[in-house]
């Protein structure tokens, strides 16, 4: 690859492929390379306008006649656990988040392993192996953490350190906040809620590094798997004419924010 490519970013579209979340749709995507000594920058103005990180590379919905994905970001500072929510947070009290360099261990990979195998065995993931998951862990050129969500042991309050490792979560540090580029949770602990708890504690991670947002993703109105990035207000969704706020579910009429 020439600096100039490196420098100027090339933009690219895939062939239509069937959409995994809305039967009966296709959909393309519009990607470009996050490398060099500008990705972090690239992959903050980027993310800014609706991309998504996988590895090296960042993309995002380019689909004809279709823009149900939409971006969504949580506004950390106003964010108010709902009673469920709080729920959730006291069923976990005896897990440990521990944030670490974003190495691939054997141990996140049996854990992952199994989540997909329990959730996502026939999806676009399902065959990865254990050097498919290293790369999708070192495969970064932009500032990336793994964070451990382990049980506490009868060691911890000396060590601060949990045990059993129950779910992983992948995430970049961006100028005003925190992606969750992807997570994962041993399957046989479904009623502790994992995915909502590791996104309740990536705002309180935001909220003490005064990061402003937690980027989640793409939420799709009337895809059952995406319904639950709705509930996380207030929250900011991506619209043709800039962030909108939404402060109750089915409000879309707030004004845009920069």
């Amino acid at each position: 690859m020439t600096q100039h490519s490196r420098d100027t970013p090339q933009f690219y579209l895939t062939a239509p492929s069937p959409c995994p979340y809305l039967p009966g749709r296709h959909e393309r995507k519009v990607f470009t390379h996050l490398v060099g000594d500008r990705a972090g920058d690239l992959n903050d103005l980027l993310t800014h306008g609706g991309f998504r990180r996988s590895q090296s590379i960042a993309y995002r919905p380019a689909c004809d006649q279709c823009r149900a994905c939409v971006s969504v970001r949580v506004v950390a500072n106003e964010f108010r656990p709902s009673r469920n929510f709080r729920k959730v947070m006291a069923r976990n009290a005896d897990i440990i988040g521990e944030q670490r360099s974003a190495v691939p261990t054997s141990e996140q990979y049996s854990v992952f392993r199994a989540y997909l195998d329990a959730r996502h065995r026939h999806g676009g993931m399902a065959d990865m192996t254990v050097l498919d998951y290293a790369m999708m862990v070192e495969d970064s050129h932009v500032e990336t953490r793994i964070i451990e969500y382990r049980k506490r042991g009868p060691d911890s309050g000396l060590t601060g350190r949990g045990e059993e490792l129950i779910a992983v979560a992948l995430t970049d540090v961006l100028s005003d906040g925190l992606s969750m580029v992807y997570s994962f949770f041993e399957p046989n602990q479904v009623s502790r809620s994992m995915g909502t708890f590791m996104i309740l504690d990536h705002i309180a991670r935001a909220r003490r590094q005064g990061l402003p947002y937690v980027y989640l993703g793409y939420w799709i109105e009337g895809s059952k798997k995406m319904d639950y990035k709705a509930r996380f207000l207030p929250q900011q969704r991506l619209a043709p004419s800039g962030w909108l706020r939404i402060d109750a579910q089915g409000d879309a009429t707030s004004e845009p924010q920069d």
